[in-house]
């Protein structure tokens, strides 16, 4: 239900230095500790960024993916864009680009860890 609003349309962005980024919401339906996020997985073009190479912030603040496992006074809310990025990756070149970004979300009532995934084609500016 939420999997086509995961990645914000036209946050593609090369970062300063190395790297690339891409505005993600969550896909659920109310805000959430970050340590329910198990895993995030980035595609871009078909190749998956390795999970030691993602990065996700929100409102100023930056963990690693295993860093958010202790992560619980700190939410991400229904609608706020999140930022992923692929650290230690080339920059991106202009034009089209398949990204996807899939979620994985460890859920108290549920007996299995969901992932809701969306792919998109985005254009990086040149």
């Amino acid at each position: 239900m939420y999997d086509q609003h995961i990645i914000y349309p036209g946050s593609l962005r090369n970062m300063d230095g190395e790297g690339w980024s891409i505005g993600a919401r969550l896909p659920y339906y109310r805000g959430q500790p970050l340590s329910i996020v198990e895993d995030i997985i980035l595609t871009i073009d078909g190749a998956t960024v390795p999970r030691e190479q993602v990065r996700f912030s929100v409102r100023g603040k930056t963990w690693s993916l295993d860093q958010l496992d202790d992560c619980t006074a700190e939410r991400w809310e229904f609608g706020e864009v999140a930022t992923v990025t692929a650290v230690g990756q080339q920059g991106l070149a202009a034009g089209e680009h398949q990204v996807g970004v899939a979620v994985q979300l460890r859920i108290s009532y549920l007996p299995w860890s969901p992932t809701t995934s969306c792919t998109r084609t985005e254009t990086l500016a040149g």
